[in-house]
């Protein structure tokens, strides 16, 4: 079994045992090391690539703000069902993300592997924190 394929049978596994809990939160996050500079430091990009994400893991944007610290971005977007942020290093080609949504209708590994996907890392350091109440 490969690793994509243990995943989806991870996140099934934690939907079923979601079925009985009165709030669902998945905070999925992590480190992205290597990636193309470039991209950690377009401001537009990443503004764009969270909106993107946020669609992609069925979340209501409610808004996004970005700052250009040095050569690195940060982004922040507010959804109504928590955050998406993501900090970057352009001069170390490194990048902090982080996933946080409530709710059974929302899918943050799905946002969390969009972006990953999309700003192309060698390697990808990740967690996961379950903030659900049963």
């Amino acid at each position: 079994m490969g690793v994509s394929t243990q995943f989806e049978e991870l996140v099934k596994l934690e939907r079923r045992q979601e079925e009985n809990y009165r709030v669902i939160g998945r905070h999925i996050y992590g480190n992205l090391i290597g990636c193309p500079s470039e991209l950690l430091a377009d401001e537009g990009y990443l503004r764009d690539l969270v909106v993107e994400a946020a669609e992609k893991g069925n979340m209501t944007l409610l808004d996004v703000k970005t700052w250009k610290i040095g050569m690195g971005v940060s982004v922040v977007a507010v959804i109504l069902e928590s955050h998406i942020t993501i900090h970057t290093w352009p001069e170390y080609g490194y990048a902090t993300l982080d996933v946080y949504s409530c709710g059974s209708h929302t899918d943050p590994y799905k946002a969390f592997r969009y972006i990953v996907s999309k700003l192309k890392p060698k390697k990808v350091v990740m967690g996961k924190a379950d903030r659900s109440l049963q």
